[in-house]
């Protein structure tokens, strides 16, 4: 496995892991819980959306390397 190819998994996990924690935060705050918890569910939404755009960025710039 290419670097590249570690690179866009291990970015795409952690985008999926900010999403997650996100939702269950926002959910968290939903049923009544703090302030922190809204807070958290937005700041790891904002994360997750970063990592979706420098992933793309990133697979643009590499277009031409070979995932192998």
């Amino acid at each position: 496995m290419s670097l590249k190819a570690f690179h866009v998994i291990f970015i795409t996990a952690s985008a999926l892991l900010a999403f997650g924690l996100g939702a269950w935060m926002l959910r968290a705050h939903a049923d009544g819980g703090t302030t922190g918890d809204l807070a958290y569910g937005v700041v790891s939404l904002a994360v997750g959306l970063g990592l979706v755009v420098y992933e793309g960025f990133f697979i643009r710039k590499l277009k031409n390397v070979s995932y192998l």
